[in-house]
C-alpha cells in the first residue's frame, strides 16, 4: 500500500512538472513572438535562452547566436555555439561563426568558416572574404584564385560595405575585388608598384568614393617616391 502510495505521488508530481513545462513553453512563445514584434533585441535574447532549457533545440541555438552576432555580441553567440569547424553545422551555424571569429580577430578560424560557406554556395560575396583574411593571414597564393573569381563575377549590384572611416560607406563589390588585387601584386613583388597602382586607379574609376582604395594608392605613390630618392 505504501509503495503504491509512493508511486502515485511521484505519478501526480511527474504530471504536474510536465504541466509546468508545456504551460512555460507556451509564455515564452508568445514572449518571442511579442519581442520580435517589438523588436526587442533583449527580449529575444531571453526568450530565446528560456526556450533552450525547457525544450533544447539546435535550431533554436542557432538562432539564439545569429541574434547575438546580429547585435554585435560576438563572444556571446560563439559561446553559444563553439567555434569548431564542423561540415555538418547549419549554414547559419557556419555564418555566425565566420562573422563572429573575424569580428574578434580570428582571421585563421574565421576562413575555415567561409571556406566551408562557399563550398555550399559559391559566390563573390564570400569570395571577397576568403580572399581578404588569406591576405592578411599571408596566404597570396591562396588568395589570388578566389580575387580572379570575384572580378570576373561580381555584378554591379553588388556592394562591399568598409568601415575605416567614421562614417561607414559602400563601393561596387568589382572595386573592392580590384583593390584586393593591387595590395596582392604589391605584397608579392615590392617592385611592381605601378602595377599595383594601376589596379588602384581601376578601382577609383569604378568607386571614386573608394577611400581605402584612395588611401592604398596614396601610401603606394610615397613609397615609390621613396625608392627614387633613394636611386638619386
Amino acid at each position: 500500500m505504501k509503495k503504491l502510495l509512493v508511486l502515485l505521488t511521484l505519478c501526480s508530481v511527474f504530471q504536474t512538472a510536465a504541466q509546468n513545462s508545456t504551460e512555460l513553453t507556451k509564455h515564452y512563445e508568445a514572449y518571442y513572438k511579442e519581442m520580435r514584434t517589438q523588436g526587442d533585441v533583449n527580449g529575444i535574447i531571453g526568450a530565446l535562452t528560456h526556450l533552450n532549457i525547457l525544450q533544447p533545440s539546435k535550431a533554436r541555438k542557432d538562432t539564439l547566436a545569429f541574434v547575438y552576432m546580429n547585435s554585435n555580441q560576438h563572444l556571446q553567440a560563439l559561446n553559444t555555439i563553439g567555434i569548431e569547424k564542423n561540415n555538418t553545422d547549419s549554414d547559419l551555424a557556419v555564418q555566425v561563426k565566420a562573422v563572429s571569429l573575424k569580428s574578434l580577430g580570428q582571421p585563421q578560424r574565421a576562413v575555415e568558416q567561409f571556406e566551408i560557406l562557399y563550398e555550399r554556395n559559391k559566390n563573390p560575396m564570400l569570395a571577397y572574404e576568403i580572399a581578404d583574411l588569406k591576405i592578411q593571414l599571408g596566404d597570396g597564393t591562396g588568395a589570388s584564385s578566389y580575387i580572379e573569381y570575384g572580378i570576373a563575377n561580381a555584378t554591379d549590384q553588388m556592394k562591399h560595405a568598409f568601415f575605416e572611416r567614421q562614417q561607414p560607406y559602400e563601393v561596387s563589390l568589382k572595386a573592392a575585388f580590384l583593390h584586393l588585387k593591387g595590395l596582392l601584386i604589391f605584397n608579392n613583388d615590392k617592385t611592381k608598384i605601378d602595377e599595383s597602382i594601376a589596379f588602384m586607379d581601376q578601382a577609383l574609376a569604378i568607386a571614386p568614393n573608394f577611400n581605402l582604395a584612395s588611401l592604398s594608392k596614396q601610401a603606394l605613390e610615397s613609397r615609390k617616391n621613396e625608392t627614387n630618392t633613394e636611386e638619386k
